[in-house]
């Protein structure tokens, strides 16, 4: 079942070379890219096309974000190899193994049960070890803050103030906001109460979902 072939490697080298075309420039970002094999995320009737630049479902009413996207929102992030990065939707846990490729300490958070039960137990057998945690993803995981970096990988409608409060001064989160249609944005933390927010066009995400109940 988790069958990497020398074609699958191929696809992956096209792949980034695709993403270099669109734009992409982090050399450590394209190079996860071609490391991580995408096609074991995803279910067996969309193998085929698991290097194309195309997001698919993933259970859960959830999607495995376009190569682009992920890459894109890497990027943003300008990782450093040590530094401890928070993600917010674990999903298919395919940005989560990017991040780890690229050195990262990650601690990741997922709302879905199911997703977060498959996912926990599939990222070891590929050999991506990191902390799991099942939970919502607005009120981030304090215990472990601050955050170099913080990724959210799901709109939200606004920036959780709890995750702005994890970031660590200089630190850079990445988040879609808007409802219906995302503006992909950075927030840099530039003192305890301070923020600079750059904004980066158009992205289409599934809703980040929050425990109505603990708001």
């Amino acid at each position: 079942m988790l069958n990497d072939t020398y074609r699958h490697k191929g696809l992956r080298k096209q792949l980034a070379k695709l993403l270099k075309e669109k734009g992409i420039e982090n050399a450590e970002v394209l190079k996860a890219i071609e490391t991580v094999p995408r096609h074991l995320f995803l279910n067996s009737s969309f193998i085929e096309r698991a290097y194309e630049d195309i997001a698919f479902p993933i259970g859960a009413g959830q999607t495995i974000s376009r190569p682009h996207t992920v890459a894109f929102q890497t990027e943003l992030l300008e990782l450093k190899r040590g530094e401890k990065v928070l993600e917010i939707g674990t999903g298919s846990g395919y940005q989560t193994s990017i991040l780890l490729e690229m050195g990262a300490k990650v601690f990741t958070i997922e709302r879905q049960k199911e997703l977060f039960d498959i996912t926990k137990t599939f990222l070891p057998t590929i050999g991506y070890s990191t902390k799991f945690f099942y939970g919502d993803g607005y009120k981030g995981i304090p215990v472990f803050a601050p955050y170099d970096k913080i990724i959210i990988t799901a709109g939200a409608p606004t920036i959780p103030d709890a995750l702005l409060g994890q970031l660590k001064i200089g630190g850079r989160l990445v988040i879609p906001v808007g409802d219906k249609v995302q503006i992909m944005t950075l927030i840099e933390k530039i003192g305890a109460k301070q923020f600079e927010k750059t904004e980066y066009g158009e992205f289409k995400f599934v809703p980040l979902l929050e425990d109505k109940a603990g708001k």
